[in-house]
């Protein structure tokens, strides 16, 4: 499940209705109720938070968002999308990194999934994090 207030229109989640799950886009919040109104490949939905669930955030899923990955003789990793960059000191973990966008750099952040990357890339660049090629 997934706080609503880490949600944000443009995030990609997971949502769950009668057992079945579907990837998908937020494109609207209702505040009042507390709902999330989700574009599945199906169509848009509202669901609420207890039937939305975290993308993991790993090499494939940044690779779907169309960042560019680097390894390093170090082992670590970097993956660049734009003058946007997170790097992982081991290749494949992702429970430290590091990100930055010009001078912002952030050691550590609170990062565990897709839409937590995507709440600091808009923090950050003031632009939202889709898989649109750059």
């Amino acid at each position: 499940m997934i706080k609503y207030h880490e949600i944000r229109i443009g995030d990609y989640l997971k949502a769950e209705y009668e057992g079945k799950t579907w990837e998908g886009e937020v494109v609207n919040l209702n505040g009042d109720e507390k709902q999330v109104c989700v574009e599945t490949e199906v169509q848009e939905f509202w669901f609420a938070p207890e039937h939305l669930f975290p993308l993991a955030l790993n090499e494939a899923s940044l690779l779907k968002l169309h960042f560019h990955k680097q390894a390093n003789e170090d082992g670590s990793v970097k993956y660049s999308k734009g003058s946007f960059r997170l790097v992982t000191p081991i290749a494949g973990d992702f429970s430290k990194m590091e990100i930055w966008y010009r001078e912002d750099r952030r050691h550590n952040p609170d990062i565990h999934f897709i839409h937590q990357l995507q709440n600091q890339y808009l923090d950050m660049t003031k632009v939202h994090l889709t898989n649109e090629p750059i």
